[in-house]
């Protein structure tokens, strides 16, 4: 079997789309993807329902989600809809891997997103270096509890 064969099996097999990326990047919609960006494999940007505009010569780690969609309130009771917000990334961005930028989120560029940082809902300027993660326990529990009576 030629290499282009092989290749056209396996993104039928996987259901995906050839992009210009690598054959396991994961790309839904039709976001605007800058010259001079690279995306590592097992990534996804999912651009349905929103924008998604990523800058030129970012660098996207292997394992990075960029996704434009939320569903976890409609998934506990909050909400009928899925939220979708637009997501901006500048240029000269870096994000490592096993990120996950969640709509709402404005990357400055000439920034870098340290690997297993979640960024949502956040204007970050450029130059910035983003690192970690917050949790908030039992965030949703008093309007959950609200509504449910």
């Amino acid at each position: 079997m030629q290499k282009k064969e092989f290749k056209k099996l396996l993104l039928e097999t996987i259901n995906n789309n050839d992009n210009p990326f690598h054959p396991l990047v994961w790309i839904n919609g039709d976001p605007i993807i800058g010259d001079g960006t690279y995306i590592g494999g097992f990534s996804e940007i999912n651009a349905k329902g929103a924008k998604v505009i990523i800058g030129k010569n970012c660098d996207i780690a292997s394992f990075v989600v960029i996704n434009v969609a939320d569903s976890h309130r409609r998934c506990i009771g909050l909400d009928q809809e899925i939220s979708n917000k637009d997501i901006t990334i500048g240029h000269n961005v870096f994000i490592g891997s096993h990120c996950v930028v969640l709509g709402g989120v404005t990357i400055g560029s000439n920034s870098v997103v340290a690997s297993g940082t979640i960024v949502r809902d956040s204007d970050i300027l450029p130059f910035s270096l983003v690192v970690g993660n917050e949790i908030k326990s039992e965030y949703y529990k008093a309007e959950y509890e609200a509504k449910n009576r």
